[in-house]
């Protein structure tokens, strides 16, 4: 007698066609995390959780950009990075109150009233100066407006919680052009202060004797919106360790 094989089907009750059963549960898509992870360069700040913020605590944050941008120290991404701190000083929990344009990343001193507010204005202004970037380096090429991606890293963000490194990154964002040799190149060789930067809004120059702010620029020139600082660290803490900076003084990478 012939024993029958299971067919791997079955009838559903109430139906005479026969019922196939999934072998694999469908997906498709890319999965989140997945892939191998940059490394060197690429790799920008590991993903790791944001430590709390106290609103008495300015932040140094750097932001790279691609390639792909170019170099930053032009005018017209001058004007386009400009316009992001206009977008920017809108908001009172999250201000910019020192931005340095390297020809490849930026810096920024800012305030922030915690975590949340540090995280949704850094996040803001990237939004903003990359509308406003792309905008600026598809205006004289052919083609479509380039979009997409302008900031790739998670951004480097420190603490700053003393008057010495409060000084020391005053000193090292402000003066960062010197450190990437930026002064010894024409039409820079000239500059007193990096125009570049929001050198001109900061007080502390120890050039300026009794006369604060006696650097101008020319009359075309359109300073980076910034805040005048709230926390003590930015207002006078910083003159604890070190006095007034010079517009000489060439910062190095350590404090």
């Amino acid at each position: 007698m012939k024993t029958r094989k299971p067919s791997g089907r079955r009838k559903s009750r109430g139906s005479s066609e026969p019922e196939q059963l999934p072998l694999f549960k469908p997906r498709g898509g890319k999965r989140p995390r997945a892939g191998r992870k940059p490394k060197g360069r690429r790799a920008g700040s590991p993903h790791r959780e944001r430590p709390e913020l106290k609103a008495r605590h300015p932040v140094h944050i750097v932001l790279r950009v691609i390639p792909a941008v170019g170099n930053l120290r032009r005018r017209f991404t001058y004007k386009a990075i400009r316009e992001a701190t206009l977008t920017t000083a809108r908001r009172e929990d999250f201000r910019i109150v020192h931005l340095s344009i390297q020809r490849t990343h930026l810096h920024l001193i800012v305030e922030a009233d915690n975590k949340t507010a540090l995280a949704a204005g850094t996040q803001g202004f990237q939004i903003s100066a990359a509308k406003h970037l792309n905008a600026a380096i598809s205006r004289d090429r052919p083609g479509p407006r380039r979009r997409g991606v302008v900031f790739p890293d998670r951004y480097h963000a420190e603490i700053i919680t003393n008057p010495r490194q409060a000084r020391h990154t005053l000193a090292y964002v402000l003066q960062n052009w010197k450190r990437h040799e930026e002064d010894r190149a024409e039409p820079m060789r000239s500059w007193t202060i990096d125009w570049f930067s929001s050198a001109v809004h900061f007080p502390g120059w120890a050039e300026y004797g009794d006369e604060p702010f006696l650097w101008r620029g020319v009359e075309t020139y359109d300073p980076l919106v910034v805040y005048q600082p709230r926390t003590w660290l930015l207002r006078e803490g910083w003159k604890k360790c070190g006095g007034t900076i010079s517009y000489r003084e060439v910062p190095s990478a350590k404090a």
